[in-house]
């Protein structure tokens, strides 16, 4: 009996694991394209190998916007005709327009931070990346995204 409780619940962990996979090559294959630009991007960590930690230019456009006191929700972002976004509001519930998105933040301290706030990629490819001036992004329509690439420009 125990081993098949134990069966069962591989199996299940196994399928929500797949699913949660399934879910995010579909954002990737067919969400839109937005590309957030980058700040300042710290130099590459010596200690965790070719990797690059990322702030984006929104997070002090927002940052410079009185905001609800929650540790974390939803901003409603601008997509331009490059399909570069800018900062909007932070999100009140009102519809959005055609060329705006939700897009999820965590406060830490007074920082509002957009996540993933790093990037790793293959050995050896870090002259690709050390000019990058955009997180390119991919949306579905829930405003879930996954960060793809760094581009130099749209």
């Amino acid at each position: 009996m125990r081993l098949k409780i134990m069966i069962g619940l591989t199996v299940l962990v196994l399928l929500v694991l797949n699913y949660s996979i399934y879910q995010k090559e579909e954002i990737i294959q067919n969400g839109e394209t937005v590309l957030l630009e980058l700040a300042p991007v710290d130099p590459r960590s010596l200690i965790q190998g070719d990797y690059m930690r990322l702030r984006y230019a929104i997070e002090n456009d927002a940052a410079n916007v009185t905001s609800p006191n929650v540790k974390s929700g939803y901003m409603v972002i601008s997509i331009n005709p490059q399909q570069i976004a800018s900062f909007v509001r932070f999100d009140d519930e009102t519809p959005l327009t055609d060329n705006e998105k939700r897009l999820y933040y965590h406060r830490t301290y007074s920082r509002v931070r957009i996540v993933p706030n790093s990037f790793f990629f293959q050995e050896g490819h870090a002259d690709r990346y050390q000019n990058a001036r955009y997180g390119v992004f991919k949306f579905d329509d829930n405003g879930n995204h996954i960060l793809t690439d760094l581009v130099d420009g749209p």
